[in-house]
């Protein structure tokens, strides 16, 4: 049974080097022999070291959004992603062809995704085989607002349907020289920790630029995820050093950027809090520069996938079953309220019809009507007062409705009677 191509998402603040690692990332796969599917869903971007297979540049004209649109560089930003994921259905069978040219993936490996009609593709006719190689992974790089992608409808569409159909990772890019301050690293692990819960797909913390700090020792981060003595020693340096809160690296001698206590004690307890964090999160340090760490991050890539279908794949599974049963309900509630609006505007149609159908509307029309409750009236009389003899009450009957048909004749002498006649059963009437 083929094996479907593990999707990689990477994504970090502006400059943490995500572009530059993609291209690293991608140089390594084509010298591995095995060349990689790429996206770019950055509509800013003026140019890249990498060719993108697929490339929103080519479907949106993010200048032309933002002039047509009146919008800033984020709204521009936003509204072209909004654009493309118009698309996810094409983007999707583009990856299906390309990951199993053969034919349509196995069951196993695709969901009914909640935002596209379809996530299969057309199966090859029997005894034909392609000889297009089969891609064993998916690079997606991402615009450098993390906010515009990650906690857009957009990007949890864009997520949510290539998780439906391929194992995710995020690869969450993070500058290490930037990050060698307690707070800036802590804020870096609370935007991770936010990115995990918010997308519910596996995580690797990658720590770039090892190349660029001291003497390319980058261990200084991961003794502060897993010892936190170790986290309270450098913050307690920082502030003793003046250094707390701004210049990175605690250098000595620097008076702006001190913290208070409240900063030291906060950061403190955060770092007990996301010590259960810590302990289930992959990380490792790369180079993009210099290419160190990269084989460390495909294996990491690799524990995530078996992660992902060992205990991601079903959750997604419960939550997209959830979200069916809850549209379902809806389309029933909906179709309840509509079939109740037809029967209440019908039964209001009769009523009107019924009315309308016993207003007068010529002369004949007035005097029936006065007949019928001259009769009406007769009959409450007869039961009131009862007579002995029933031929009087046929005679009389006799009498009325022969009077009734004397009338009648009298009024086709004239149209100029008939129609007094009618504007005085009106005026009666009112």
């Amino acid at each position: 049974m083929a094996r479907p191509p593990v999707a990689i998402v990477c994504v970090g603040m502006a400059g943490s080097g995500k572009t530059t690692f993609m291209q690293r990332i991608n140089s390594y796969l084509y010298g591995q022999k095995d060349p990689p599917y790429v996206m770019n869903l950055d509509p800013a971007v003026l140019n890249v070291p990498f060719d993108s297979n697929i490339d929103i540049r080519d479907s949106v004209n993010y200048k032309e959004v933002m002039k047509q649109y009146n919008l800033g560089p984020n709204g521009g930003i936003l509204t072209s992603l909004n654009l493309f994921t118009t698309k996810i259905d094409q983007i999707l069978g583009l990856l299906e062809k390309r990951a199993f040219p053969d034919g349509a993936p196995p069951s196993s490996f695709t969901a009914k995704s909640a935002y596209s009609s379809s996530s299969t593709s057309a199966p090859a006719p029997s005894g034909a085989s392609s000889n297009t190689k089969p891609i064993s992974r998916i690079l997606i790089d991402t615009p450098g607002q993390i906010e515009v992608f990650v906690w857009s409808a957009s990007g949890d569409i864009l997520l949510s349907s290539l998780a439906s159909t391929f194992p995710t990772v995020i690869a969450y890019i993070v500058d290490t020289p930037r990050s060698s301050s307690t707070s800036t690293f802590m804020s870096n692990m609370l935007y991770a920790i936010s990115i995990l819960y918010k997308t519910k797909l596996p995580l690797i913390l990658v720590f770039n630029k090892t190349d660029a700090c001291e003497d390319g020792d980058w261990s200084w981060a991961e003794k502060w995820m897993t010892d936190f003595e170790a986290f309270q020693e450098a913050l307690q340096r920082e502030q003793a050093g003046g250094s707390f809160g701004g210049a990175e690296g605690g250098e000595t001698g620097t008076t702006y950027g001190g913290g208070s206590g409240y900063m030291g004690s906060l950061l403190n307890s955060m770092s007990l809090v996301l010590e259960e964090f810590y302990r289930h999160l992959r990380v490792c340090g790369v180079s993009a520069m210099t290419g160190d760490g990269i084989k460390e991050f495909f294996d990491a890539v690799e524990e995530k996938r078996e992660e992902f279908e060992k205990d991601y794949r079903p959750e997604l599974e419960k939550r997209w079953k959830e979200r069916e049963q809850a549209k379902e309900a809806r389309r029933e509630k909906e179709l309840g309220r509509l079939m109740k609006d037809m029967d209440v505007r019908g039964s209001k149609q009769k009523a009107a019809g019924a009315r309308k159908k016993y207003e007068p509307e010529t002369v004949s029309d007035v005097e029936d009507q006065d007949d019928d409750q001259d009769r009406l009236m007769a009959d409450d009389d007869d039961d009131d007062e009862p007579s002995d003899d029933d031929e009087d009450d046929d005679a009389g009957l006799k009498a009325r409705y022969e009077r009734a048909l004397q009338e009648g004749r009298g009024n086709q002498e004239g149209d100029d009677m008939s129609f007094a006649r009618y504007v005085a059963a009106a005026n009666l009437n009112r």
